[in-house]
């Protein structure tokens, strides 16, 4: 794993939202009140949600509200890569290039990001988009897949990356999952097997008799 440091250029404070305070309590009332600590991870996700990244201010208010050390907030920052120690664009992608995603065509939606934004961890220049590569994102029978704002956008292609950027960049939302329409991990065009209705609705169900049952009166 590369080294992980903090961004050069810092905010000069940072405060939680009334929003992000009032999940980041109800977080921590998850825990017995010597264990708050232990909520450091979903508080520093929410602060993650509310700023788009994770500032050298936030991880010094964290540390405050759970009564731990900075260093220790600092660990948790650097060592987990799903937290963004620069700032981002308003929408980041994160796109997969272990194995199988790389046989499936990982390197030409990097060609996409590339020519849309720039380098990896660059921020375009409206802030609307940033990119990294990460590791394996566990839908490996869906590749390629591209996680955008934290939600999965798989079997794409060059041009369906490029659709959903183009949506992304005029304002609309953009829906999650297949953009080969496939459903769950099902084989594209639809499921091959266990298609009879009867398999699963109950109508092939007969009774039974169970022993040791009283008969019914």
């Amino acid at each position: 794993m590369s080294v992980r440091r903090l961004a050069a250029e810092q905010p000069e404070s940072f405060a939680f939202t009334p929003e992000t305070m009032e999940l980041a309590r109800w977080w921590i009332a998850k825990y017995p009140p010597e264990r708050k600590q232990s909520a450091v991870i979903p508080v520093m996700w929410l602060v993650q949600k509310q700023e788009g990244w994770v500032s050298e201010p936030a991880i010094k208010a964290i540390a405050e509200l759970l009564g731990m050390p900075v260093i220790r907030v600092l660990e948790v920052a650097t060592f987990y890569t799903m937290f963004q120690l620069a700032p981002v664009g308003k929408h980041h992608l994160q796109v997969c290039g272990t194995t199988p995603c790389m046989l499936r065509g990982a390197e030409e939606l990097k060609k996409v990001c590339k020519s849309r934004i720039g380098d990896k961890h660059a921020v375009s220049a409206d802030g609307m988009f940033s990119w990294e590569e990460v590791e394996c994102v566990g839908a490996c029978v869906n590749a390629p897949v591209v996680a955008i704002d934290d939600y999965y956008h798989e079997d794409l292609t060059p041009d369906a990356l490029e659709a959903l950027m183009d949506k992304l960049a005029r304002g609309e939302k953009i829906a999650p999952g297949s953009a080969a329409g496939r459903i769950t991990s099902a084989p594209e065009g639809g499921p091959t097997v266990l298609k009879d209705p009867t398999l699963y609705d109950g109508s092939l169900a007969k009774p039974i008799k169970l022993p040791g049952l009283p008969e019914k009166v």
